[in-house]
């Protein structure tokens, strides 16, 4: 499987706004739910938002509830991440993946294990 290509991150002012782009490919992530997460320095990796495989249902987690936007257009091969109202604590690297979402604790995993290299989003105060 060949690993997910993310990009748009940067350095933006607090309060600003990045839109951040996945490129997938291969047949399972157009069949797959598709989700968003992001590893701050010195901090586990963490999940951030996911969308389902058709598109209709999303999930975010409760820091960026209301503040970031997923989407997906499986005619591109494409995961989008739309954030706003940026705080320094976004301040990560960001990964897509295609998830599953763990019946132990119902959080949304990585399905497949592997990450890309991720894009760095920086937010200054």
């Amino acid at each position: 499987q060949v690993p997910p290509v993310e990009s748009g991150g940067g350095l933006v002012q607090a309060g600003g706004s990045l839109r951040l782009s996945c490129s997938a490919y291969g047949d399972t992530f157009s069949r797959s739910a598709l989700g968003w997460f992001r590893q701050a320095p010195g901090k586990e990796r963490e999940y951030v938002a996911a969308v389902s495989w058709t598109g209709d249902s999303t999930y975010y987690a409760d820091s960026v509830k209301g503040r970031f936007t997923v989407s997906r257009d499986d005619a591109k091969r494409a995961l989008y991440l739309q954030m706003n109202a940026l705080k320094p604590e976004d301040t990560a690297v960001y990964y897509c993946a295609a998830v599953v979402l763990r019946d132990s604790d119902d959080e949304w995993v990585n399905a497949l294990g592997t990450w890309g290299q991720g894009t760095l989003v920086t937010v200054s105060s």
